[in-house]
């Protein structure tokens, strides 16, 4: 199993416009600390999986063919507007999986073009997607949203974004779980109050405390964390995620 994270950004993105913070200006002189709006690629053998369609490249991304399914995390403007253009594409119907939203993002769903949205999924109820078993796991968000659990041969994945916290149901599933890899949610630096709708990183130590994966990936992060990590040292067992690098 494969996960490249395409993009690791909040809905600003690093570096966010007109911001001088020092992460912002870092970005600007180094591509390499650039972040791209929050989604990944899941592999297995000849199987891409895209998490989230929120870059604004995807036809010139992949070639027909390249995607063999597309999981929404939710439908939030910054993780479905590549969708936008690539649904008037020709001649590669590609399947899209994810939570009950009839609202969706302005008109995706009433005219999906090539986009194949299949009935929403459902909290907990695994399917196969080739090889890979993926589980939606419910999350605390302001719209519908799942993460996924990809499972092969022993090896399990968690995908945990936009969400603040786990839900109690969600917390207690993962974390029967051995040899377990998670991505989550770190969009701020530790606040003072508790977060609205994504986490800081008291919640992500908290979340990695209990569950005790094998390690913890941040993603989804804002300038104002990037910021804080160029002070500070991340506790035992967490890292930064960068757009391009891959967990394998």
């Amino acid at each position: 199993m494969k996960l490249t994270f395409l993009g690791t950004g909040d809905v600003r993105q690093v570096p966010v416009y007109g911001c001088d913070c020092p992460a912002c200006s870092a970005a600007r002189q180094n591509g390499s600390l650039r972040r791209k709006p929050c989604s990944a690629l899941f592999e297995l053998g000849d199987q891409r999986m895209l998490i989230d369609g929120g870059l604004t490249d995807l036809a010139e991304r992949f070639a027909p063919g390249d995607l063999h399914a597309i999981l929404l995390t939710h439908y939030h403007v910054d993780h479905v507007q590549g969708l936008f253009h690539l649904r008037w594409g020709l001649n590669d119907s590609i399947p899209v999986y994810g939570p009950d939203d009839r609202d969706g993002c302005a008109d995706l769903l009433k005219h999906p073009g090539i986009l194949d949205f299949r009935p929403p999924l459902q909290p907990f109820k695994p399917f196969m997607l080739g090889e890979v078993q993926v589980t939606p796991l419910p999350l605390q968000h302001s719209k519908p949203t799942f993460g996924y659990l990809f499972e092969h041969g022993g090896r399990r994945i968690a995908y945990l974004t936009d969400t603040v916290g786990l839900p109690e149901d969600t917390a207690r599933f993962l974390e029967d779980f051995d040899e377990l890899e998670m991505v989550i949610d770190c969009s701020q630096p530790p606040r003072p109050e508790p977060p609205r709708n994504h986490n800081d990183l008291n919640l992500v130590v908290a979340v990695h405390q209990r569950l005790q994966p094998k390690s913890t990936w941040l993603t989804h992060i804002g300038h104002e964390m990037d910021a804080w990590i160029m002070d500070h040292e991340l506790p035992a067992g967490l890292s930064v995620a960068r757009d391009g690098e891959t967990i394998r």
